[in-house]
């Protein structure tokens, strides 16, 4: 049985509709929120998703003062580093002062996990349960 004329032109308009190639965003985490305590980036994300590769992902905090912890933020290098929030092989991306002004940026390179999380006060942030989150960049199509 052969598909008429309408019906193919509707299924190669829809190949074409997903195949259009995209820029690279620039997501700010958290949005207004910025990145700080108390705010569930693992929600933010999975809301914010999916992200593509060569996005910008910004991270704006506040940096430290006398009353509060500033984050920092660290890329986790596996799965369960994030999950049990061991920073001990983690790469520091940004210190306590870097996601002030315009914010630290990470373009996010390749198709894999990157696992996101702050250590500030101790590892509290993390622990917590809050401020960590994950994404794995899809590719655009070209």
């Amino acid at each position: 049985m052969a598909l008429s004329y309408s019906v193919q032109g509707f299924i190669l308009l829809l190949i074409a509709s997903l195949l259009v190639v995209s820029e690279a965003n620039t997501i700010v985490v958290g949005g207004s929120e910025g990145w700080r305590f108390g705010f569930n980036y693992t929600h933010w994300a999975l809301q914010n998703s999916p992200f593509y590769i060569n996005d910008t992902l910004v991270f704006k905090y506040v940096p430290p003062s006398d009353t509060s912890f500033a984050p920092s933020v660290y890329l986790l290098p596996d799965l369960w580093s994030y999950i049990t929030c061991d920073f001990r092989r983690a790469k520091l991306l940004a210190n306590a002062t870097q996601g002030s002004g315009e914010g630290f940026e990470i373009v996010l390179k390749q198709w894999r996990p990157y696992y996101f999380a702050s250590s500030g006060h101790n590892g509290f942030h993390c622990s917590a349960g809050l401020m960590k989150f994950f994404a794995v960049p899809l590719p655009r199509a070209k």
